[in-house]
C-alpha cells in the first residue's frame, strides 16, 4: 500500500472543518454544538482518505 500526501486544498478543508468542530464544543452554535464530535470525525477521516486516494 503506497500512501501519498493530501493535496493543500483538502488538508486545509480538513483543518477548518475540525476547527468548525472543536469551537462548536464550547461556544454554543445552535445546530452544530450537539454534532460537533462527528464534524472533527468527518474532518480526520477527509484527512485519512486523502492519504490513500491518490489526487484527492
Amino acid at each position: 500500500m503506497k500512501l501519498s500526501a493530501p493535496k493543500q486544498n483538502t488538508w486545509w478543508i480538513a483543518l477548518i472543518v475540525a476547527v468548525v468542530g472543536i469551537v462548536a464544543r464550547f461556544v454554543a452554535i445552535p445546530v452544530l454544538t450537539t454534532w460537533s464530535f462527528w464534524i472533527v470525525v468527518i474532518a480526520f477521516v477527509l484527512l485519512l482518505l486523502s492519504t490513500f486516494v491518490k489526487g484527492l
